[in-house]
């Protein structure tokens, strides 16, 4: 399925990009225990010049969710190369953020070692979960993870009481840059707790101690939508954000309520755009992501620019990506 991306900013309003969608890349066997389902948030990190690394998370049966990933083939991403067969980051000890799940949503680069974000799960007697963000480090590129820290470091505040989900980070201009999701409130739909949550921007200066002034950097269209698991990305001046947006009624059930891929651009990185109705990345008329387009993210390599995205059921049908390919 094909589609137009344009930035609607002046430094870029003339450039217009072709979806053209490369299909289903990987969905977990189940056969190593820990990935019995889903592969949530795939998240892409250039390895070298032959491999092109892709984590996700894996639930088990419990339906707790750990990381692992695929290797691609860069001149071909639909090409596996390999797949690691067992978690990179296991779940945290007992009564930590992170004990009940553990899911990428960002990877970056910092000298010689790799950083990845990550989603903390903690399962809770009221609402159903309570997500924080922490850091786990690699030395030897990308194979095996190590904790920075036993507890977050983006966590529920005075200011943001409720949840704080899927981010994505970057460097620019000598800063740390984190676009997060932040859950402004939990309210009762069809007698079940549904969590409102928005993007958010955070700053720091080693990646570690952050920065937040709790607004929300995207608004939403209506009361029932909600905005979720950014990726952000900077190109000739212009900053540039996919994300994930659904309606809090009826997204399990209604697939024109579960998730769709979002657009916006800016100028500064703070100050957004919405240009949602400029990205035409929607369900197929049938197969593995005709339901929803889910946790979409920018990947670029040698001048070809990609989008890595889930499908349907929030990634239980594995992810596949879409290339952006200009006029």
């Amino acid at each position: 399925m094909a589609g137009k991306l344009f930035c609607l900013h002046s430094r870029a309003k003339n450039k217009i990009m072709k979806i053209q969608k490369l299909g289903l890349v990987y969905s977990v066997s189940g056969k190593n225990g820990f990935d019995i389902s889903h592969c949530h948030k795939p998240t892409p990190v250039l390895i070298d010049e032959n491999t092109v690394r892709v984590y996700f998370g894996a639930r088990d049966e419990k339906n707790k969710t750990r990381v692992s990933y695929v290797d691609l083939d860069p001149s071909d991403l639909t090409k596996i190369k390999y797949i690691h067969e067992k978690p990179v980051l296991d779940l945290g000890k007992t009564g930590t953020f992170d004990d009940s799940g553990v899911n990428v949503c960002s990877v970056i680069k910092k000298d010689n070692e790799i950083w990845m974000y990550y989603i903390g799960v903690n399962t809770s007697t009221t609402v159903h979960m309570r997500n924080s963000i922490g850091i786990a480090v690699s030395k030897d590129n990308g194979i095996t993870f190590s904790r920075l820290y036993e507890g977050p470091v983006l966590d529920r505040s005075k200011t943001e009481p409720y949840y704080v989900g899927a981010c994505d980070v970057i460097q620019d201009d000598g800063q740390w840059v984190c676009y997060y999701t932040c859950g402004k409130h939990w309210t009762t739909i069809n007698n079940k707790h549904e969590i409102n949550y928005q993007i958010q921007r955070a700053t720091s200066k080693n990646g570690v101690d952050w920065i937040r002034n709790n607004e929300i950097i995207i608004p939403p269209e209506n009361e029932y939508e909600v905005c979720a698991r950014p990726s952000v990305w900077k190109e000739n001046g212009v900053y540039h954000m996919l994300y994930s947006k659904r309606s809090m009624a009826e997204f399990r059930e209604n697939p024109r309520m579960n998730y769709r891929a979002g657009y916006a651009t800016s100028l500064d990185g703070i100050s957004w755009k919405r240009c949602d109705e400029k990205l035409d990345l929607n369900p197929s008329e049938s197969g593995w992501d005709s339901d929803a387009i889910a946790y979409p993210y920018f990947f670029s390599y040698e001048g070809k620019k990609y989008i890595f995205y889930n499908g349907n059921e929030f990634g239980k049908t594995g992810f596949g990506i879409a290339e952006l390919i200009a006029r």
